[in-house]
């Protein structure tokens, strides 16, 4: 824990009418190890660190694993014996995990009084259901992708199997238990609506945002020539970066396969990869395919770092497969100007609109295509980085966010 929060404490009197904005007591339930520097993560940090600027005060219960941040009261679970790291996405060991994140939120209820539970995933939203019954206070539960979908993007469900159909209606029952739903897209609105019968008036479209300040290109050159001499980048090549997990559901593999179709007849771009985890088996992977020399893994990036990784690429890609999950990543692609190529899917073109290039789904050749398209045309790199800076600054800042999720805490108080 990096800073507590005494439950004697006091906070001025909940009254909200018209643009007034009171602080709240929020008790966040992560099941995850947080801090790491990916996807969900980022929102869950953002949103605290909003919050708390509009005078909230937030504790965050979350597994034992990850980075503590300064100023952001972290409350964790103990480690269990048989299994001190958790990796990426399902699991059975998540189990353990989360009876022990219950215990721990349970706890944490009793120390700091919340007056609102805001729960992340789909366990946070089941254990936060059941705290929020004992202690009869509202449940805000952020939907960031479907449980069911991300646990067969994960190869931990098949749809055909016998688990499917009592995990799906486990998914409904969490999604329909929650007072108030905030979600990122207007495509998950559609997915809790229509698949899952949740009520559209119950639903809150809060996007995922980016800090503008950080995120945006560096002027200073001779850092970006001091990466790319690090990362033993050629100067002649343009460079295609990728931020965010190395996974199949993310499209790393058909990312590699476009990188083989454009090194097999062109030589002047540079594919700039950051991540974790599986990065040993991904440099494997591109060393089989033969195209060592025009692929750089950097390995796992800090998010304060990240910027400046981003600095370096002329073009960002978003291979991602997932039609469910957000796309973080291309918050900070927008933000960074970095003209875009992803896949044809709701969430990219949510979030890029008519400034991104899109590939047919898990099409590497397609995606092959649109990559040499930007690289051969300058003026519309330029054109498109400019749009997708100005579209960041227009419609994803976390101050609009943070008012935003304050007004459904006003409502489900009320």
């Amino acid at each position: 824990m990096t800073r507590g929060i005494e439950a004697t404490e006091s906070l001025p009197e909940n009254r909200h009418s018209g643009t007034e904005r009171t602080p709240y007591r929020v008790l966040m339930i992560a099941p995850t190890s947080f801090f790491a520097d990916y996807g969900c993560h980022v929102r869950i940090l953002e949103e605290t660190r909003i919050l708390e600027k509009l005078g909230c005060r937030v504790t965050i219960c979350t597994y034992h694993n990850g980075r503590d941040l300064p100023e952001v009261d972290i409350r964790r679970t103990i480690n269990i014996p048989w299994r001190s790291d958790y990796e990426v996405g399902s699991s059975r060991h998540k189990i353990a995990f989360d009876v022990l994140l219950f215990l721990r939120s349970l706890s944490a209820m009793w120390q700091t009084k919340p007056q609102v539970i805001h729960a992340h995933l789909h366990e946070g939203a089941l254990i936060g259901y059941i705290l929020s019954r004992l202690w009869r206070i509202p449940l805000v539960f952020d939907f960031q992708g479907s449980l069911t979908s991300e646990m067969i993007d994960h190869g931990f469900l098949s749809p055909k199997g016998p688990f499917y159909a009592p995990m799906y209606r486990l998914e409904t029952l969490i999604d329909r238990a929650a007072t108030r739903i905030l979600t990122s897209s207007s495509h998950a609105i559609d997915l809790l609506t229509d698949k899952f019968g949740c009520r559209k008036e119950k639903i809150t479209l809060v996007p995922d945002c980016v800090n503008l300040d950080a995120f945006a290109r560096s002027r200073d050159q001779s850092a970006v020539m001091h990466l790319r001499q690090k990362w033993s980048i050629p100067p002649h090549r343009m460079v295609v970066v990728y931020l965010g997990l190395l996974a199949e559901y993310q499209g790393i593999g058909a990312l590699l396969n476009a990188a083989r179709i454009i090194s097999s007849h062109r030589e002047d771009l540079h594919f700039l990869i950051g991540g974790y985890p599986n990065v040993d088996v991904y440099r494997e992977r591109a060393a089989k395919l033969g195209i060592a020399d025009y692929v750089t893994f950097a390995g796992k990036i800090c998010y304060e770092d990240a910027p400046r990784l981003l600095s370096v690429g002329d073009i960002a890609v978003c291979p991602k497969l997932s039609k469910t999950e957000g796309a973080g990543k291309l918050l900070n692609y927008l933000s960074m100007g970095l003209p875009t190529v992803a896949f044809d899917t709701a969430v990219s073109h949510e979030y890029l609109g008519e400034h991104g290039l899109y590939a047919l789904r898990g099409d590497s050749t397609d995606l092959a295509r649109c990559l040499e398209e930007l690289a051969d045309d300058p003026q519309r790199r330029i054109e498109l980085g400019a749009s997708l800076r100005r579209r960041a600054e227009e419609r994803y800042s976390w101050e609009v966010a943070g008012r935003i999720i304050l007004d459904t805490y006003a409502s489900v108080i009320r």
